[in-house]
């Protein structure tokens, strides 16, 4: 009688366990119909201020948003309501403009704009008063608005690889500026305007289309790292000697015939440098005209025994 109860349960309970096919396909059916639902949450989700700030976090005490990498080509217009961002990345996406709404984000610190299709930034961004960082590299940019060097507490600025030519005068006014970068455009002469950043302690022109050296050059007295390889330099002014806080100079790739006799005062520059981020100098991939070549081969000292007058 135990052994018969004991089926009996066996059997209403594998019973119970069998789900109806029927059932099954209405499962199925309803699991591959969530991922739509969810997507639809997300592009709804950016429909409306409230649900944009509810992508925000707090990040080092800052109001951070990212939108960063979402194959964007425009962003929704409720974002440049949300007055109270003060770090914005929206990187990595297909942005060619950025509308004037972007003046309303007055307390922005940080804006991450790199790796778009922009073709220029609209003027409004000069309203971002309290703006420190800027990162705009790898986009099309061909020049930059006037309005920019409104941004006077901004500190770092990133315009690499774009095709810019020059700079307007007004970020002259960019006096807290201590990180330029400027590789891989189209600069022939460094903008006149980069003489006024005193602040300067990193200068970024590398594969730009220079052939020579300002004298004024000797006014970025702050200046710890300069980088101009992968250009056409013939000379060097000896005004260059001047910036004694130099402990990066990289002259790679050139066509530097000769080094001014002063070099030897630029003491912080303890070494010959090889690898692309050691400090001292970097000098190889340039015709230089006998002795310096040979003189080279002894190292920095040898060259600097060599131009210190006896």
């Amino acid at each position: 009688m135990f052994l018969l109860r004991q089926n009996i349960s066996k059997q209403h309970t594998s019973s119970s366990d069998v789900t109806p096919r029927s059932a099954v396909r209405k499962s199925n059916s309803e699991e591959s119909k969530r991922p739509l639902r969810r997507k639809t949450s997300y592009v709804e989700n950016l429909s409306s201020v409230d649900r944009i700030r509810k992508h925000a976090t707090r990040h080092l005490g800052y109001s951070t948003l990212s939108l960063a990498m979402r194959g964007l080509e425009e962003m929704p217009d409720e974002l440049w309501e949300l007055q109270e961002l003060q770090k914005l990345n929206i990187s990595l996406n297909a942005l060619s403009l950025l509308p004037s709404g972007l003046g309303n984000l007055e307390n922005l610190v940080i804006l991450n704009l790199w790796g778009n299709e922009l073709v220029e930034l609209p003027p409004e961004i000069g309203r971002l008063s309290n703006l420190r960082v800027l990162f705009a590299h790898r986009n099309r940019l061909s020049e930059v608005p006037e309005e920019l060097g409104s941004c006077t507490n901004l500190e770092v600025l990133s315009l690499a690889n774009n095709q810019i030519s020059t700079l307007p005068n007004s970020l002259s006014n960019m006096r807290k500026l201590t990180k330029l970068n400027l590789s891989h455009n189209h600069v022939q002469h460094i903008p006149a305007c980069v003489y006024s950043m005193r602040s300067l302690v990193f200068l970024h022109l590398a594969n730009n289309r220079l052939e020579n050296l300002a004298d004024k050059i000797q006014e970025l007295v702050n200046l710890k790292i300069l980088i101009v390889e992968q250009n056409s330099l013939h000379t060097l002014p000896r005004t260059l000697c001047r910036l004694t806080a130099l402990e990066l100079l990289n002259v790679d790739f050139n066509d530097l015939q000769s080094v001014p006799d002063e070099m030897y005062m630029l003491r912080r520059l303890e070494k010959l440098a090889c690898h692309p981020l050691d400090k001292g100098l970097h000098i190889v991939h340039n015709p230089l005209v006998k002795p310096i070549k040979e003189v080279l081969q002894g190292g920095l000292k040898g060259l600097y025994n060599y131009l210190k007058p006896a």
